[in-house]
Formats: structure tokens, sequence, C-alpha cells
């Protein structure tokens, strides 16, 4: 009985026109649309949520002017290259800078990756904030930094 069990089984091909497996397509496609439209939704974010969450960052950071605190400003910060905010120049770390120079842009990718573990993403910055865990926090900080006017 126990070498029953252990004897493999043969393979059997399954054609593509077998009846499951227009079935398997159909639920594969429906399960694709779905990912897709959860992606994007979670792209556009809420400008005026991310607002809110933006409230742990404005101690130290301000995105509706360009008046720098202890960290640079975040005014039209997606599409900048990182560490090149003009007014903060003499303050940002090496790490920061080399980031920049190694062509890191702050596109949606770039910031979410951040926002989500900054110390990660640019070991040796100096941020001490040790990032956001929340999906919808994320996509919505970043909908508000896109956001032209502020809500």
């Amino acid at each position: 009985m126990m070498q029953r069990l252990l004897r493999p089984r043969p393979y059997k091909a399954v054609s593509q026109s077998s009846p499951g497996s227009a079935m398997l397509r159909a639920i594969s496609s429906a399960s694709l649309l779905l990912l897709a439209t959860s992606i994007a939704a979670h792209a556009g974010g809420d400008p005026a949520l991310g607002k809110k969450v933006f409230n742990r960052c404005i101690a130290c950071h301000e995105a509706a002017s360009d008046r720098d605190k202890v960290g640079p400003h975040l005014m039209g910060v997606v599409g900048r290259t990182a560490g090149t905010a003009e007014s903060f120049l003499g303050h940002y770390s090496e790490a920061m800078k080399g980031a920049g120079a190694g062509g890191l842009v702050w596109d949606e990718a770039n910031l979410a990756e951040y926002l989500r573990a900054p110390k990660l993403k640019v070991p040796g910055n100096k941020m001490a904030f040790g990032g956001l865990t929340n999906d919808d926090d994320i996509a919505n900080v970043i909908a508000y930094l896109k956001a032209d006017p502020k809500p």
C-alpha cells in the first residue's frame, strides 16, 4: 500500500479545447481584470484623504508652499530628481544626493516605495519617519502631493 502512494501519477496533458480550460481562461481573465481595476483605483488616490495622512509629515515638510522646514518642501516633488530642491541643497544627506545623482526621480512608484520604507529605498537618508504601512494611505498621500491646488 505504501508503494502505491509514493508512485507518481502519469502526466495527463489537457488540451486547449477541453471544457474545463475555457472556464479556466474565463476565470483567469476576470481575475486579471479585477486586479487591474484594483491597482488603478489604488493608483488614483484621494487628495483630500491624503491631506489628512500628510498631517503626520507636516512637522517636517510643507507641501502647499515652497517653504522648507526640517525637511525639504514637497511642492512639485512628483517628477523631481531626489535631492535637488534648490532651497534645500545644502541640507540633504549624502545618501539622498547620491540617490538623485544615480537617477532616482520621484515618480509615483518611487514615492510609494519611499513612503513605505524610507530607510530601505534610500539607505542612509536623514528622515526619521519609519514609513506608512497602508497602501491606501500611500496612494492618498501621493494624490495629495500631485494635487494642484491642494485640497
